[in-house]
């Protein structure tokens, strides 16, 4: 069994769906076919859900029909049948989805349909097209909590509901839904921001599988995001803990949680580029190998929080528990730490959340920030790339070890 996972990008038309096809036709073994929703279906229904929330009714009726009528296009230009056009989006938003009182419960029942719609057409589409394929639907699978748009997965009980439904398949081919989950009691569940990485590593290790492959519209992992810098170069293997470390600082090719899955049954895990099948990518995998050029992460859209004792006291021990108690609690990620005696600073993403923590922080602390921020991290950085790096940049904050340096920048 392999587990071969397909992003927006690879199938946001019907060239990208048809190559897909070709991809998957290739394999001769049990395959699980992990998609995500097409295109920048995802964030349209961020779109939908906003304005749905502000009571803007209209406007998210006319983007979801918007959305609807692009996937029954496509649906059509890839010669399937009217009853499978129809199918597609056929949600009403105002009957079928409740108004939760809890935006990201909401957020995730309305996000969702993305997956499901997808995966109901790639299906479709391979049935039409000589590869009979079972779908699978994670929101019965994949069982998770309730921490929507951030769901943990409960792996005991998933992978028994992932092994049973493939043992009763007569199937070889599966095709499912990545980013997505369900709980217990039929709420629709979400796994975070390009968390269909993660659902595929997840499937990988419930089912043994020889390997995961995420195609990617890159050659694979690059030292840099091509779109910010020119001449990047190819890293063809890194070990599992590097992949973390890079993931973690940012670094956009593959989802943070999608490598411990993988590590901890030694499943290598590739990134292809998909309109070049024939290329080898990269792998990551069990090597003790270094990366031996320098790379570049940006993380974009930061914040700066510092924060002082109102009493001009020191920060303390007991200080520090009261901060990240907080910032725990109004889910912020943090990238980025520093302290002294009487100030500590953390560098966050700048995600709806943040506005209430600071108020919260306010309570307790001289609370200051800075936001238009982005984080550079050079891994395999030297004395010459940073003078490089720092030279024409207005930097807040810099973070150096033999290793790394971090830099906090106005964007």
């Amino acid at each position: 069994m392999r587990v071969y996972k397909f992003g927006g990008a690879s199938v946001k038309d019907a060239q990208g769906i048809a190559n897909v096809l070709q991809i998957v036709a290739k394999e001769e073994g049990d395959l699980i076919v992990v998609v995500s929703a097409i295109g920048k279906t995802t964030n349209a229904l961020e779109r939908v859900v906003n304005a749905l929330w502000e009571n803007r009714d209209d406007e998210a009726l006319r983007e979801y029909e918007a959305i609807r009528d692009q996937h029954r296009a496509l649906a059509q230009k890839l010669g399937l049948n009217k009853a499978i056009q129809d199918s597609l989006f056929a949600t009403n938003l105002v009957t079928d989805i409740p108004r939760s009182a809890n935006y990201d419960e909401f957020y995730d029942q309305v996000v969702s349909t993305g997956e499901l719609n997808s995966s109901r057409l790639l299906s479709a589409y391979f049935n039409a097209n000589g590869i009979a394929n079972e779908l699978l639907m994670m929101p019965q699978l994949l069982i998770t909590d309730t921490t929507f748009r951030e769901a943990k997965v409960n792996t005991t009980l998933s992978a028994q509901n992932i092994k049973g439904a493939l043992r009763q398949s007569k199937s070889h081919v599966f095709v499912t839904q990545g980013f997505i989950g369900g709980t217990s009691d039929g709420l629709l569940t979400t796994l975070g921001r390009e968390g269909s990485d993660y659902s595929a590593a997840l499937l990988a290790n419930f089912v043994d599988a020889e390997s995961v492959t995420i195609w990617k519209d890159v050659p694979g992992i690059l030292n840099a995001d091509p779109r910010l810098v020119d001449n990047t170069i190819l890293i063809p293997e890194l070990s599992y803990d590097e992949a973390v470390e890079l993931a973690y600082s940012g670094a956009q090719v593959i989802h943070p949680k999608s490598i411990r899955p993988v590590e901890n049954k030694k499943i290598p895990l590739y990134v292809r580029p998909f309109n070049a099948p024939e290329q080898q990518g990269s792998v990551i995998c069990e090597t003790t190998k270094r990366v031996d050029v320098p790379v570049y992460i940006w993380r974009k859209n930061q914040k700066l929080i510092t924060m002082r004792a109102k009493d001009f006291s020191f920060i303390l021990e007991e200080s520090l528990s009261h901060i990240f108690d907080i910032i725990h609690r109004h889910r912020l990620k943090v990238s980025l730490i520093q302290s002294s005696a009487v100030t500590i600073s953390v560098c966050v993403d700048n995600t709806r959340y943040v506005a209430d923590a600071i108020k919260e922080l306010s309570d307790a602390f001289r609370v200051t920030y800075n936001e238009g921020l982005s984080l550079l991290t050079i891994r395999g950085t030297s004395p010459e790339i940073l003078k490089k790096e720092q030279e024409h940049r207005d930097i807040l904050l810099t973070q150096t070890t033999r290793r790394t340096a971090r830099l906090v920048v106005k964007e």
